[in-house]
């Protein structure tokens, strides 16, 4: 008997080629220092959730755009190299593709210096849309509005459960995006930037009423504030306790999980907590868990 696949998850967004550098502190200019370690790869919000997606026993395929400069091909081979299918990527000519410096100090707090690229274009008619329709999920950033907007629409319309990183962004975009979505997990600057001068519990509630199934708040060592329709007010995950030591790229692990399981027919409390596990696992260890790390966590 054949064996079914395992779940599909499109992913559309950002990917940036990352430059980190390991620091005992981030000084203030003018200041010359030296770095006790670096490393080049992959990043990007939702490119790390495509590899999160992958490591834990999911398909993806992702969707983006770098320049056909000295970083866009090996950026794409580095998440071809991950199980992650690029096939459908675009490739721009004469575009630059995002770069970013990462600086992490020696508890794993990062300070990031972002180039979101140029040249990329932002019209979404190359999407080869009807993928969508094959997948279980669908899951974006906001980084490319306009490529967010037409496929979340699209798997709306095809009945595909959609989740959404709510990063820090433009008000506005949010403002565009969340109502499109079923799943909107914010990060604790996205949720402020949707809702300014709401409380969470309050923002929450709206992205509820704005058209969402579920909405959660990643908050760190707290763990992760989340509500679904119908509840009269948020409830609480609380976080696994790890000693971070990169906390670059913990979230955008956390929402490639948490639609992977999805994906997989979780109910909402369970991917949570499968997302929470994923996301301090990359705190801890400052890269990609497997399934069976996470698996692992979950059972201590």
């Amino acid at each position: 008997m054949a064996l079914e696949p395992p779940p599909l998850v499109v992913c559309l967004g950002s990917v940036v080629m990352d430059h980190t550098f390991q620091v005992d502190e981030v000084v203030q200019p003018p200041s010359k220092n030296r770095a006790r370690g670096y490393t080049l790869g992959a990043g990007g919000l939702a490119a790390n959730a495509s590899v999160a997606v992958s490591r834990l026993g999911g398909r993806c395929i992702f969707w983006g755009r770098v320049g056909d400069d000295l970083n866009g091909r090996p950026l794409l081979g580095a998440l071809a190299e991950q199980g992650v299918d690029v096939s459908h990527c675009r490739l721009v000519p004469g575009g630059r593709t995002p770069v970013s410096a990462v600086l992490v100090d020696p508890v794993g707090e990062r300070s990031i210096y972002a180039y979101r690229g140029e040249g990329l274009g932002t019209e979404p008619d190359w999407l080869p849309l009807h993928l969508i329709d094959t997948a279980q999920v669908f899951l974006c950033d906001p980084r490319w509005p306009e490529g967010a907007a037409r496929a979340l629409d699209h798997a709306r319309a095809r009945g595909v459960p959609s989740v959404i990183d709510g990063e820090k962004s433009e008000t506005r975009i949010l403002k565009e995006l969340i109502p499109r979505v079923d799943h909107a997990v914010f990060s604790e600057p996205g949720l402020a930037n949707y809702m300014p001068g709401r409380k969470v519990a309050e923002a929450l509630a709206a992205a509820i009423a704005d058209g969402c199934t579920v909405a959660a708040v990643t908050q760190g060592e707290k763990g992760t504030l989340w509500m679904t329709r119908g509840d009269a007010a948020p409830r609480r995950m609380p976080a696994f306790r790890v000693q971070a030591t990169n906390t670059t790229g913990a979230g955008d692990v956390y929402h490639g999980a948490y639609a992977l399981a999805v994906a997989e027919g979780q109910m909402v409390e369970a991917a949570i907590r499968f997302a929470s596990a994923a996301g301090a696992l990359r705190a801890r260890d400052g890269a990609t868990p497997t399934r069976a790390m996470v698996e692992d966590l979950l059972r201590g």
